[in-house]
């Protein structure tokens, strides 16, 4: 996973003399492949970099490792370029010279996720960072997200954990009044006791970002909402445990499906200390060992990549950036302890030492 996203890391010049982003696609060869799945969209975007950005954050946390240190500063730099003035980030480079696209649908500024991802991973970098940078990147992007309107239901959820990681922080953030209303609105979006990630969404929630019921147990807790976590609870229940019984057999599963789900799981275990959550977090986890539909790891540990998911009875062979993101952050004891045995050259991109380009 860490080897993988060193392979796709590079350079962003205009993004500072440190700046670091993530190629968002890799062919079974590992070579960067460009995102245009919705028209040309680009080659890294702020999604996947804020999502690798939470990830080095904890690994620096955990190991101390100067080029985990290194990742989270390059990819602190690349955030905040992303960022206009007015507080909108915008999402995708076009170039690794780091030229934004304005005009993408996938791009444009302050679109939902990225904008909230963005905000999340610069939330858990104040808690690790010493960069005056970040609390003025949040205080302009937090405007956007407070009068936010119409939020479907699995970026609010984001929204969310942004406060609680703040509040956690101990900063002084006047978040913690909007916790309630924000869990109101998440628990409000649902069809029977299902927790949906849209009022227009139909059948079962996709569980690509869908974190809501993990989200709600930890508001929670904290705001003194039993109803919170009774209603995480009893979506969690109807969403979870059939489909990681099933070992996700699912027409396509990515990994951020499972990440997704276990995320949830863990934080209803944690909690609610019932072991059933704990034991189906543990069963979604060997996904990406082989405890899936097509019956083979994702996670090819021996190469260090993850598949980009298993489509039917197939696991892919292109391994990109969210996939090997989400799966080090999903497995994160084995990712601290690969961490420790990886040199700087094996864990940085080539960029950092050559200033390679694609």
């Amino acid at each position: 996973m860490l080897r993988q996203i060193a392979r796709l890391g590079r350079a962003v010049p205009s993004a500072g003399k440190h700046a670091l982003a993530v190629a968002v696609y890799a062919d079974a060869a590992n070579e960067p492949k460009r995102a245009q799945e919705a028209g040309y969209e680009g080659v890294a975007c702020v999604d996947d970099a804020a999502r690798a950005l939470e990830l080095y954050c904890d690994l620096w946390e955990a190991t101390g490792l100067p080029w985990a240190l290194r990742w989270c500063e390059g990819l602190l730099d690349f955030i905040l370029a992303m960022q206009d003035s007015d507080g909108r980030w915008l999402n995708f480079i076009v170039d690794w010279e780091g030229t934004p696209n304005r005009d993408g649908r996938t791009s444009v500024a302050g679109g939902a996720f990225w904008q909230a991802r963005a905000m999340l991973a610069l939330a858990r970098a104040s808690t690790i960072l010493s960069d005056e940078r970040i609390d003025a990147a949040l205080r302009r992007g937090l405007e956007h997200i407070v009068v936010a309107v119409d939020v479907p239901s699995d970026v609010r959820a984001l929204h969310i954990q942004t406060a609680l990681t703040l509040l956690d922080g101990k900063a002084t953030w006047p978040l913690a009044d909007l916790l309630d209303g924000w869990g109101d609105e998440v628990m409000s979006c649902r069809q029977g006791d299902v927790l949906m990630n849209s009022p227009y969404e139909q059948g079962q929630p996709h569980l690509w970002g869908h974190i809501q019921e993990g989200v709600l147990a930890d508001a929670g807790k904290r705001q003194g909402r039993p109803d919170f976590i009774a209603g995480a609870r009893r979506s969690a229940d109807l969403v979870f445990c059939s489909v990681v019984t099933q070992r996700f057999d699912l027409r396509r599963t990515q990994p951020y499906d499972v990440a997704s789900t276990v995320y949830s799981l863990t934080r209803l275990a944690d909690v609610t200390g019932v072991s059933e959550y704990a034991a189906l977090a543990a069963a979604a986890r060997a996904w990406f060992d082989g405890r899936n539909a097509a019956g083979q790891p994702v996670y090819d540990r021996a190469a260090g990549r993850v598949g980009d998911g298993v489509d039917g009875r197939h696991v892919s062979t292109q391994s990109g950036a969210e996939a090997n993101i989400v799966a080090a952050q999903t497995l994160f004891g084995d990712a601290t302890e690969l961490a420790r045995r990886l040199s700087s050259a094996e864990a940085l991109p080539v960029a950092v030492h050559v200033g390679n380009r694609i």
